[in-house]
């Protein structure tokens, strides 16, 4: 499967920054939250998956279960006890028990799939799953027993940066790629490009490729939908069929994450190389959040879903932060590791 140089050279770039170059705990590439208790909480480093019972103050390390990095993690929604683990040249882990074991998930997906960089679960039916990754998207109906490609449509480029399903019609969703973005309007059977306004055709082709690291559903209108990518930040009102740039004024075009308050809905946070930031219009105008960070190299963001006003931060050289006042102020978060339960 042939992948074309400039797709390449984009992959590599997002490869290098979601790695980060930290050793131990210090590069934080993935956190997920509890849905409904708010003390629960997983995070994944270069070098293990740490779990917290108590909010993050004492945290269980799990024996490693791959000799690859795990470069995302994912709760299901329905029953949190089960845990998700994207890895690094080894494909997907599922653990039953909150951690304590794991096992592969990966037929359909071990002699293809390299590198899992998101999963996004169907909003009803927590057995159906989709999976972005460097050879396509990927889907599931079962959990995760069996996967099957899910690329038509998706001629220029295979390497799935990011993946988003619309709140309410699951037929729609959205793939971020290293060649922009793509829509399904049929359950992923089928794709069709949407990039007027992010970049031109062009460009993409002539070997300057855009990186789409992150997709974000407006919480009130579904048709609003928020991107951010290696060249800036996006929005569109028309399902993507025309897309705008916003936060121009931002120091740094590279957007790794963003988040969306569900009881604000104009109230966004995004980060990336130069920290955190938050708008409270929609993403219009920008104000700096970093009071209390090490390191303004921002891996990736969370919310909880319970609080909003609880956030937390992975950064690619302190480690994890997290504040309880929408940002205000950030607190270390250290990973005491205690001995994993047998």
């Amino acid at each position: 499967m042939l992948i074309r140089t400039a797709a390449t050279f984009a992959a590599l770039a997002l490869l290098l920054f979601n790695l980060g170059c930290q050793k131990d705990s210090e590069a934080i590439v993935s956190i997920a939250l509890h849905p409904t208790n708010v003390n629960i909480l997983y995070v994944a480093t270069n070098d293990a998956v740490y779990k917290s019972r108590d909010g993050g103050q004492l945290w269980e390390r799990f024996p490693s279960f791959s000799a690859r990095r795990v470069t995302t993690l994912a709760i299901d929604p329905q029953f949190p006890a089960t845990i998700y683990a994207g890895t690094m040249a080894d494909a997907v882990y599922k653990s039953p028990d909150g951690g304590q074991h794991w096992l592969p998930h990966n037929v359909g997906l071990k002699e293809h799939v390299s590198f899992i960089n998101e999963f996004v679960f169907h909003p009803t039916d927590h057995d159906q799953i989709y999976a972005a990754t460097t050879v396509g998207a990927f889907y599931t109906k079962d959990g995760g027993r069996e996967w099957e490609e899910r690329m038509a449509g998706m001629k220029e480029v295979h390497i799935v940066v990011s993946i988003a399903i619309h709140p309410h019609d699951p037929r729609v969703l959205y793939a971020g790629t290293t060649g922009g973005i793509y829509r399904s309007d049929n359950a992923a059977m089928g794709w069709k490009k949407i990039n007027n306004g992010l970049i031109p055709e062009q460009e993409l082709m002539g070997g300057m490729a855009l990186g789409v690291n992150a997709i974000a559903f407006d919480v009130v209108s579904s048709d609003i939908v928020y991107a951010g990518t290696t060249k800036g930040l996006f929005r569109t009102d028309t399902r993507g069929e025309r897309w705008e740039r916003i936060g121009q004024a931002l120091p740094d075009l590279f957007v790794s994450s963003i988040l969306i308050d569900p009881i604000e809905p104009k109230t966004l946070y995004i980060g990336g190389p130069s920290g955190v930031w938050k708008s409270q219009d929609s993403g219009q105008t920008w104000a700096a959040i970093n009071n209390g960070l090490g390191s303004l190299n921002i891996r990736t963001l969370a919310m909880s879903p319970r609080d909003p006003h609880i956030l937390y931060v992975g950064t690619n050289g302190s480690g994890l932060y997290r504040s309880t006042d929408a940002g205000a102020t950030w607190t270390p978060v250290p990973l005491t590791a205690t001995p994993a339960r047998s």
